[in-house]
């Protein structure tokens, strides 16, 4: 298993420049730039500032400072945010869309098992026919759709929780919701397939006839190998929430660090898209590696082949 940690964490370095490349190139491509978009700045003004942030240069003596102060974890400064750097920048607002989306996970988490595990015991029952048509709503209804309406419902309408901001423990309620509700709907359906190709298994039917009740079977027999691929999905599901935040972040105007990228994409400032773009592929990469050992755990058929 350390064999195949460092492995994966050595793979993270041609990830990442890959992305950092495709990235720098691609928003160098678009149309505008970074002090254009908003306001006519004088020509003497516009060629100081390209002069400042090295703009001027050729674009691969441009990529190469950019490679060299990032492999020092030197991220550059802000070209809109001048007085904070994207270190700072990530430092601050990166705490505030984790926090989002713990929150998100742990709704998914909870109302996904409840609802798909339940559905697979009650199966063919009045409960599986009616968490099963409310996951696949909740699979094809997208954030910004569920956001604004929570907002008008829950915020406007009814006054329960507010529609803005991140100051009171309530403002986290709907923007959970939202944020999760997709997720819990993949895991109803995915722990309700699971754990019903694994409640007809023989080992099952052992531990039934050595008399333990349904409980025991369910906890300490069928919950673990049914959580395989449930387990498999949370990775990519935990790296989609922590980095998918920016609809539901402008919806509700939390500042996080979803906000933030949207932000500067539409200020064209490079050296914030590509610090984000860099962070966000080292947060997927990391909850792919979590999910990789945490399934070799659960499954010890996985851990020679893994570890091979």
């Amino acid at each position: 298993m350390l064999r195949f940690t460092i492995r994966r964490l050595l793979e993270l370095i041609p990830v990442l420049l890959a992305v950092v490349t495709v990235t720098f190139f691609l928003i160098r491509l678009a149309p505008g730039g970074p002090f254009t978009a908003e306001r006519n700045y004088p020509e003497d003004a516009i060629q100081r500032m390209n002069e400042f942030y090295g703009l001027d240069d050729p674009l691969p003596i441009q990529y190469l400072n950019y490679l060299a102060c990032a492999i020092r974890g030197d991220l550059g400064p802000s070209i809109h945010n001048p007085t904070r750097t994207v270190n700072d920048i990530i430092a601050q607002n990166f705490p505030v869309s984790l926090e989002l989306g713990l929150y998100a996970m742990v709704f998914a988490l909870l109302f996904g098992l409840a609802s798909g595990l339940s559905a697979a015991l009650r199966h063919n029952q009045w409960w599986d026919h009616l968490v099963m048509p409310v996951a696949m709503t909740g699979i094809c209804v997208p954030s910004f759709v569920i956001g604004p309406v929570l907002a008008l419902v829950c915020g406007l309408h009814y006054g329960w929780f507010n529609v803005a901001g991140w100051e009171e423990p309530s403002d986290r309620v709907l923007p959970a919701i939202t944020l999760g509700l997709g997720v819990a709907a993949y895991i109803a359906r995915l722990s309700r397939g699971s754990m019903l190709e694994v409640l007809p298994q023989d080992y099952i039917r052992t531990a039934r006839a050595k008399g333990l009740n349904e409980g025991q079977i369910l906890i300490r027999h069928a919950l673990k190998n049914a959580m395989i691929p449930v387990v498999s999905f949370l990775g990519p599901a935990a790296a989609g929430i922590i980095t998918g935040s920016f609809v539901v972040e402008t919806i509700f105007q939390i500042p996080g660090l979803g906000r933030m990228f949207v932000m500067s994409a539409f200020n064209r400032d490079y050296p914030l898209i590509l610090g984000l773009v860099a962070f966000y592929a080292v947060i997927v990469v990391f909850f792919n590696l979590l999910v990789d050992l945490c399934i070799a755990w659960l499954n010890p058929r996985t851990r020679a082949h893994t570890v091979a």
